[in-house]
């Protein structure tokens, strides 16, 4: 059963995204919170699987929520998903940064949102096309500087991995491009992941295009 916290100051938004969850069998919602600092005291007291953030809010923000439950050694399993009425606004890349493992616009299709759990349960990062095509965008026309992080700790296999974790590529994806098999694929990523001290796959595309690992393309 993947287990849901639910945070967001609008009840209403709350209700709604509860009625699509309880008609579900491995879905439930566990507890809801209208701020950051009461979203943090039920993660700790509940310990879901999944968060479902606001990226607005009143007494703690979406951002600064994400930042301390990644920086909570308790809530390690808790995978933080934004929501947002914007898609891809002037937060995202800082969220990503933070921990966030990828954002939902909160008019998506009730199919895709429960399929966007179950993906951000298994702990891939939920960024889709459209999304990351605005995060290519942002490096294009205001380039970051390099994290400083040392890719050549990587293979060269792993490096390939993330390359193609950047590109937008599930780990299927990455197995066939690799000629391996998905669990290999799977393997390569995690430890990419471990060696460059990030959180999950959205932060590894951050810093992929960051290190200069992939080039983006206008």
């Amino acid at each position: 059963m993947i287990r849901v916290l639910l945070v967001d100051d609008q009840p209403l938004v709350r209700s709604g995204f509860r009625a699509l969850i309880d008609l579900e069998d491995d879905i439930e919602v566990v507890a809801e919170a209208a701020d950051g600092r009461e979203a943090l005291a039920l993660a700790r007291e509940h310990l879901p699987d999944i968060a479902l953030v606001d990226i607005q809010m009143p007494v703690l923000d979406g951002i600064e929520t994400t930042r301390r439950i990644a920086a909570d050694p308790s809530l390690t399993g808790l995978h933080v998903v934004i929501l947002t009425n914007y898609g891809m606004d002037e937060y995202v890349l800082e969220a990503l940064r933070a921990g966030a493992a990828g954002f939902l616009v909160k008019d998506i299709q009730p199919e895709d949102f429960l399929h966007s759990i179950r993906v951000a349960a298994r702990g891939d990062a939920l960024l889709a096309p459209s999304i990351t095509r605005r995060l290519i965008d942002r490096y294009v026309t205001q380039p970051l500087t390099a994290s400083g992080t040392d890719l050549e700790e990587l293979t060269p296999r792993e490096r390939e991995a993330v390359a193609l974790v950047a590109r937008g590529l599930s780990n299927d994806q990455i197995a066939a491009r690799m000629v391996i098999s998905p669990a290999t694929a799977k393997t390569h990523v995690n430890r990419a992941m471990t060696k460059l001290h990030v959180r999950d796959r959205a932060q590894l595309v951050v810093l992929a295009y960051e290190s200069g690992l992939v080039t983006p393309t206008p």
